[in-house]
């Protein structure tokens, strides 16, 4: 039986690798997306279970981009998971405040990742 479908949305290809070699190993689908318009595109066509969200990408950072997802028919109660570098006071709230359900702060540790994950699903 397979787990929920992850989007990861994520400009770095190597954090891209790593991340997808954890999850499909703990029995996740992952989509991965590059940049903003890559994750749009790609959620037309698959809705997913939850989002991984890169917060610092070329095109669109991920606070506009979750917002303009959490306005797409039937993606409110998709989880978005926002995964930064950025450790400035305030930077939780303003991924919160996005529309974000959740925060991780990168580097990700690759043994709790699906744990943050399910917890998450769970809440749906």
């Amino acid at each position: 039986m397979s787990k929920a479908t992850v989007l990861y949305v994520e400009d770095n290809a190597d954090n891209r690798t790593l991340v997808r070699r954890v999850l499909v190993a703990e029995g996740y689908e992952v989509i991965e997306a590059s940049d903003a318009t890559g994750a749009l595109e790609t959620i037309q066509k698959q809705r997913p279970d939850l989002i991984l969200m890169d917060i610092n990408m070329p095109d669109m950072d991920g606070y506009t981009l979750t917002m303009r997802i959490k306005t797409m028919p039937g993606m409110q109660s998709v989880p978005i998971i926002a995964l930064t570098a950025n450790v400035m006071r305030g930077d939780r709230e303003k991924s919160l405040e996005a529309g974000c359900d959740g925060y991780i702060q990168k580097p990700i540790d690759i043994d709790t990742i699906s744990q943050y994950i399910e917890r998450y699903l769970r809440k749906r």
